[in-house]
């Protein structure tokens, strides 16, 4: 199943959570992105005295080369850098998504870094398509 809106791009997957982290890293490598870091969301919360069961990842990932371009023409770019991509559990279900970078520049950016975003946008598109 797909879900989709101006802000987000959400799919889900027969995988599990960290099998679908798996493939979203491999696939991520093909498009030169990298996860800089993961946050386990269950693991954090429950630490902090919280209950909350479901599984719920939270990648940062960046492709450099595109980082060095968006930041060299908007500094305010840094503001919604590096990308996320999430990877949770719902229902029994696995799902992956991300805020659409065309959404997130448009409020940082303006129109011109509407080609930049929509360009990074299609790349983690085809990662999480990939992973699937």
């Amino acid at each position: 199943m797909q879900l989709t809106s101006l802000f987000h791009y959400t799919v889900e997957t027969a995988k599990s959570v960290q099998e679908a982290i798996a493939s979203l890293g491999a696939s991520l490598q093909e498009e030169k992105f990298g996860i800089l870091w993961q946050l386990n969301m269950k693991e954090k919360l429950n630490e902090k005295g919280l209950d909350y069961d479901p599984n719920y990842y939270i990648l940062e990932v960046c492709n450099p080369v595109e980082a060095k371009r968006a930041l060299s023409e908007n500094p305010l770019i840094g503001y919604v850098l590096p990308c996320k991509i999430t990877v949770y559990e719902k229902d029994g279900r696995t799902s992956i998504g991300l805020p659409r970078p065309t959404a997130l520049l448009r409020l940082a950016g303006g129109e011109a870094m509407q080609p930049l975003a929509e360009d990074v946008e299609q790349r983690l598109i085809r990662c999480i398509d990939r992973s699937l």
